[in-house]
C-alpha cells in the first residue's frame, strides 16, 4: 500500500479508537468546502448539511416533496406570491428561536451576499416579507414552477441571525443551524465532528451521538477502511468493488439511480483561458465529443453499472428528452470537424479531480481522443481547490460531476444561463437564457419538456456548451449493524432513523 494510504488507514483507525460508541463514522470522497449554505456548491458539503442544516422542505424516496421546517404553503391564484407557514417551537443551535424573521435574513442574504451560489437559483424572489412570527410571503416577480424543489436543498436551509451577525463573513468556519447535529470541529482534509443537538424539534428520531465525516480520496483506502470497521457508511462506492462488498458478510451495498450527471465543462467565455481551439470553436469542442465513446467509459471504469447519457437529466426523469441523441463515436468526422475549424491537433487541458476512477475516465478519454488528433493533457486536482479554479476561470475543460435536483431547473438554469451561479464556462446566449426562463414560469410538464428540448437544440446540438457523458448510481456501503439507512435519490445521507446495532 503506498504511504499515503498507510498514514490515511492508521487515522482513522486512531479517530475510531477516541470516538465513543454511539459515534457513525462516514467516509466522503473528498473534502467539502465552506460549511456555507450560501457559498457552497459540493455534493459531499449537502451529505454534511444534511445533518447540520434543517430546509424549509426536503423530498422523500419517491421524489414527492415534504415539509421540514415548514408545514405547509399555499400559493396565489396567479401563482407569484408563495406563503410559507413554520413549525412552532424550533430552536437554532446556539438557543435561539427559529422564526420568519430568520427565514427573510437567510433568504435576503443567498439572494444578495457576493458570491452566492443560490442566487440564480430563487433570482426570481422579489422580496421576502415576515407575516407573522411563523407566517412569510415570498413574493415573486414572474411564476416561478420550481421554487418548493429550490427550497429542498441549501436555498432553503435557515441560519442563526445572531451567527450571522457574529461570524460575517466568517460563518462558514462555524455554521450554526437548525438540523439534528451541531458543528464542534472542522480539522480540513481529516475530519468534520458534529454532536447530536438536543434541542432538535424532531430529537426522538436521532439515534446516534456524534456524526464523523472523514475524507478519503483514494477509494480503495475508503473501502479498506469499512471493511476494518473504522467507518460505518461509505458513499460513491465503485462499482468494480461491488463484488467484494456483496461477499464479506460484515458489509451491505445498497442503492440506487441518482438524479445527477458527470460531464465535462468547458470554459468559453471565463477570461484568458477560454481564448484555445476548444474554448472558441464548436467544431472542435463537436469533435472533443465525437471522439469519445460513453459506453466504453461506463464498461472499462464503472462496469457497466451507470447510464451512458448526452443530457442533463436522466433516463428516469419525466423530463428525460427521448428524442435527443447520444452522439456515436466518429473518428472520422471528428477529423474532418478539426481541418475545418483548422486546428488538426489541439492541445486541451483537461482538470480532473483527483480520485482513481475519474483519473481513469481522463486516462480513457485522453486516449480516445488522441486518435482524432487531440493532445489532452490531464491535470488531477483536489476536488475543492478545482471548483474554485473552475469558478475564476483558470481551465479549460473541466471534468465533473453534479449530484441534480428533483426539478430540471436545477440541473441546468445555474449552469447554462449568462449568469448563473454555476456557469464557470460562461456560456452565454440570450435565447437560451429566455427558455430557461420560460421554463420556470410554466406548470405543465409537457410544455417544459417542450422548451426543454428547444434549450438542447442550442446549448448541445449547436453550440456544445457542455459534454455530458454519464448518470451514476448512489450506491452506498456500511456495516451490518448500521439500520434505518433511507435511500433518496438525490444520495444525500439524512441521519434521521439511522442506528448502530
Amino acid at each position: 500500500m503506498r504511504p499515503i494510504a498507510g498514514a490515511a488507514l492508521a487515522a482513522a483507525m486512531l479517530l475510531a479508537a477516541a470516538a465513543p460508541a454511539q459515534t457513525l463514522r462516514i467516509g466522503l470522497r473528498e473534502d467539502p468546502d465552506v460549511l456555507d449554505p450560501t457559498l457552497a456548491r459540493t455534493y459531499v458539503g449537502r451529505i454534511v448539511f444534511a445533518s447540520l442544516c434543517d430546509k424549509l422542505f426536503d423530498i422523500d424516496e419517491q421524489l414527492r416533496i415534504v415539509p421540514q421546517l415548514a408545514t405547509g404553503h399555499e400559493w396565489s391564484a396567479d401563482s407569484k406570491v408563495l406563503t410559507i407557514r413554520l413549525r412552532p417551537g424550533v430552536r437554532f443551535h446556539d438557543g435561539e428561536a427559529m422564526d420568519a424573521e430568520a427565514v427573510k435574513l437567510s433568504l435576503d442574504r443567498h439572494l444578495t451576499l457576493q458570491g452566492s451560489f443560490r442566487r440564480s437559483e430563487i433570482n426570481v424572489v422579489q422580496s421576502v416579507v415576515v407575516v407573522d412570527p411563523l407566517t412569510v410571503r415570498l413574493e415573486l416577480a414572474v411564476p416561478f414552477a420550481p421554487l418548493i424543489a429550490q427550497l429542498t436543498d441549501r436555498a432553503g436551509m435557515v441560519m442563526s441571525p445572531k451567527a450571522l451577525r457574529e461570524a460575517g463573513a466568517q460563518f462558514g468556519s462555524r455554521p450554526v443551524c437548525a438540523g439534528p447535529f451541531r458543528f464542534v470541529e472542522r480539522v480540513a482534509q481529516d475530519r468534520i465532528v458534529l454532536e447530536r443537538f438536543e434541542g432538535y424539534w424532531d430529537r426522538a428520531n436521532v439515534h446516534v451521538e456524534r456524526v464523523v465525516f472523514q475524507p478519503i480520496q483514494d477509494t480503495t483506502v475508503l473501502l479498506a477502511n469499512l471493511q476494518a470497521g473504522q467507518l460505518d457508511l461509505v458513499e460513491r462506492v465503485n462499482p468494480t468493488d461491488g463484488a467484494a462488498i456483496r461477499r464479506d458478510r460484515r458489509l451491505r451495498l445498497v442503492g440506487g439511480d441518482e438524479l445527477g450527471y458527470n460531464g465535462i465543462t468547458i470554459n468559453v467565455g471565463n477570461g484568458e483561458r477560454a481564448k484555445t481551439p476548444l474554448g472558441q470553436s464548436a467544431k472542435v469542442r463537436e469533435a472533443l465529443e465525437l471522439s469519445i465513446d460513453r459506453e466504453v467509459i461506463n464498461q472499462v471504469v464503472y462496469a457497466g453499472e451507470f447510464v451512458a447519457s448526452a443530457q442533463w437529466v436522466p433516463p428516469g426523469s419525466p423530463f428525460f428528452l427521448k428524442d435527443l441523441q447520444m452522439p456515436a463515436r466518429d473518428i472520422a468526422r471528428a477529423r474532418r470537424l478539426l481541418a475545418e475549424a483548422g486546428t488538426p491537433n489541439p492541445v486541451v487541458n483537461l482538470m480532473i479531480p483527483n480520485n482513481p476512477d475519474l483519473r481513469q475516465v481522463g486516462e480513457v478519454i485522453q486516449s480516445m481522443a488522441r486518435e482524432s488528433g487531440f493532445d489532452v493533457r490531464l491535470q488531477a486536482t483536489e476536488f475543492a481547490s478545482a471548483l474554485q479554479a473552475a469558478a475564476r476561470g483558470d481551465f479549460e475543460a473541466f471534468l465533473v460531476g453534479w449530484s441534480g435536483r428533483s426539478d430540471p431547473d436545477g440541473n441546468i438554469y445555474s449552469f447554462a444561463t449568462c449568469k448563473g451561479g454555476q456557469n464557470d464556462g460562461r456560456y452565454c446566449d440570450a435565447e437560451v437564457d429566455r427558455l430557461l426562463d420560460e421554463a420556470r414560469a410554466v406548470p405543465d410538464a409537457a410544455a417544459r419538456i417542450a422548451i426543454y428540448r428547444k434549450v438542447a437544440a442550442l446549448y448541445l446540438e449547436r453550440d456544445r456548451g457542455r459534454i455530458y457523458l454519464w448518470h451514476r448510481k448512489n450506491l452506498f456501503a456500511h456495516a451490518a449493524r448500521l439500520q434505518g439507512l433511507r435511500l433518496v435519490p438525490d444520495g444525500l445521507i439524512r441521519p434521521q432513523g439511522i442506528r448502530l446495532q
